[in-house]
C-alpha cells in the first residue's frame, strides 16, 4: 500500500489543468447546452380521423441558458441595497419550424402541391422578474442619538422582459 503525498496530488492537479488547457487550445469546445432540442410531431393519426393527408410538422423546443444576474447595488441613504432580488437573464433560440401540408385540387384533378409554413430560428432574450425592497427603518439619525426611525417599508417589482423577433412565411409549391 503506497502513501499519498502532496507532490503526487499536485502533479495530478497540474496534469488535469494542462489537459484542459491543451484541449481548449486545440479548438475543442467545452460541453454546453444545445440551442434547441429537435422535435418531430407525429400527426399520422389525423388520417384515421379525417379524410385528409396528414401534415408533417417538425420544430424544436428551446433550451434556455441562464446568464449572470446583475447584483445588488448600495444606494446612499438606504439600509437595504437596490435590486435586492436581481432579475436573472436567460437566452434561448426559438427553433426553426416547418409545417408541410399537401393541398388537393378542389376540382378533383390531383394535388396542387404542398403548402409550407416555414419559420427560421431566431434569438430570444428574457429576464425573470426582480424586486427591490426598502427597510422599515431609516438610517441612524444624529438628532435621535444614533437611533433609526420607523418608516413604512417599500417594495418595487422589476417587470420581466421578453425580446425576440420570430418571423414566418407561407409558401405554396
Amino acid at each position: 500500500m503506497k502513501k499519498s503525498t502532496t507532490r503526487g496530488t499536485l502533479a495530478a492537479v497540474v496534469a488535469c489543468v494542462a489537459s484542459a488547457v491543451g484541449a481548449s487550445a486545440m479548438g475543442a469546445a467545452p460541453a454546453a447546452a444545445a440551442g434547441s432540442v429537435p422535435v418531430t410531431v407525429p400527426l399520422e393519426s389525423v388520417e384515421a380521423a379525417l379524410p385528409v393527408d396528414a401534415p408533417a410538422l417538425s420544430t424544436g423546443v428551446p433550451v434556455p441558458v441562464p446568464g449572470a444576474p446583475e447584483g445588488p447595488r448600495h444606494v446612499t441613504g438606504n439600509l437595504l441595497p437596490e435590486n435586492t432580488l436581481p432579475a436573472v437573464p436567460l437566452t434561448a433560440e426559438v427553433p426553426g419550424t416547418l409545417l408541410e401540408l399537401p393541398v388537393e385540387n378542389p376540382l378533383g384533378e390531383g394535388n396542387l402541391g404542398v403548402a409550407q409554413v416555414v419559420s427560421e430560428a431566431s434569438d430570444l432574450t428574457l429576464a425573470s422578474p426582480g424586486a427591490s425592497l426598502g427597510a422599515p427603518l431609516t438610517q441612524p439619525r444624529p438628532e435621535l442619538l444614533g437611533q433609526p426611525e420607523a418608516t413604512l417599508p417599500e417594495a418595487g417589482i422589476v417587470a420581466p422582459v421578453l425580446r425576440g423577433a420570430p418571423a414566418a412565411e407561407l409558401l405554396l409549391g
